[in-house]
């Protein structure tokens, strides 16, 4: 029962002042005019004729040991930050099959502020491992976390790098700390007992410095995901076909006002390169209006279409 209608419970009596119903289901009225309706809640839509196959909200939760909670992986992860003239979002989420199945978000997702004023560093990094491999998910976390702690470890000479645009030193140096968490990943999976290839992950990392004045970005990576662009309402996918020495991918631009990078594993790259209907969606949210808040973001990053139901991981830079 609303409690406005009054009655025995209602709080509609003696010197109490209430909004009247009907105006209470809409946001503060405007001085000089009618209400305004709340901002609607984001909906997970889904592209195409064909729904997918699974539903679009979490049925099954993973099962948790009770000695190693510490370990448990929430569904979904959202982030976001803006300095300069630069506004960050990121998210990762656990895919529809493994939403259904009660099965753990296998990508991984950390942003960290490395320093502060000019010579800070923001970094992104994300991983993907297989869903049919065992140990995915140990996998893509600590090859994150290794590659994290070593730009962390090098901070100072990579914001200097990075500010001084030294794009050969940024290359090999980028490439020597990310083949050094590849075989910490060999390393493991040696003592696991598994084959090399089943005990990896897909890799990408986004640097981004915090000096307002300087508009390079780097990104770096290994194995599957991908790298876009959005400019002029276009998007542009900015990995080759052929990766570097050992699978390394490197990219070293300059920002432009109005530019959107995007950043993803695996599950996102495949029907962003394999399905014009979501790329095109994007565009047209992205390219209107400023960057989208935390939910919004995640409405979009969510927008599923029918075979495509693996974890996604995203992070995305407007610049201003």
């Amino acid at each position: 029962m609303d409690p406005r209608l009054a009655g025995v419970t209602g709080y509609a009596r003696g010197d109490v002042a209430v909004p009247p119903v009907e105006e209470a289901r809409w946001g503060s009225a405007p001085p000089d005019g009618p209400p305004t309706p709340h901002d609607p809640r984001p909906a997970v839509r889904h592209l195409g004729d064909r729904a997918p196959t699974y539903a679009p909200e979490p049925t099954a939760l993973p099962p948790a040991d009770p000695a190693a909670l510490d370990f448990l992986t929430p569904d979904t992860v959202l982030e976001g930050a803006r300095y300069g003239g630069y506004t960050l979002r990121a998210a990762s989420l656990r895919g529809d099959s493994a939403r259904f199945r009660g099965e753990a978000r296998r990508d991984f997702l950390l942003t960290a502020r490395f320093g502060g004023a000019d010579d800070g560093l923001l970094l992104v990094v994300l991983a993907g491992g297989d869903r049919s491999a065992p140990g995915a998910r140990e996998a893509a976390a600590e090859l994150g976390h290794s590659v994290a702690a070593a730009v962390g470890r090098s901070r100072e000479r990579l914001a200097d790098d990075i500010r001084a645009g030294r794009r050969e030193a940024l290359l090999s140096g980028l490439q020597r700390l990310t083949g050094r968490g590849y075989g910490r990943l060999r390393a493991r999976a040696t003592e696991l007992g598994l084959a090399e290839e089943a005990y990896t992950a897909g890799l990408r990392g986004l640097l981004l410095p915090l000096d307002p004045t300087c508009a390079n970005r780097v990104c770096f990576g290994a194995g599957a995901g991908g790298l876009f662009r959005l400019r002029a309402g276009r998007w542009q996918d900015l990995e080759p076909d052929e990766a570097g020495v050992g699978g390394f991918r490197f990219r070293a631009s300059v920002a432009r006002p109005g530019d959107t990078l995007l950043l993803c594993s695996g599950g996102l790259a495949e029907p962003m390169r394999e399905e014009a209907l979501l790329p095109d969606e994007l565009a047209a949210r992205w390219s209107q209006g400023g960057p989208p808040g935390l939910a919004a973001f995640l409405a979009d990053t969510q927008l599923r279409l029918k075979g495509y139901a693996d974890d996604r991981t995203a992070a995305a830079v407007w610049e201003a």
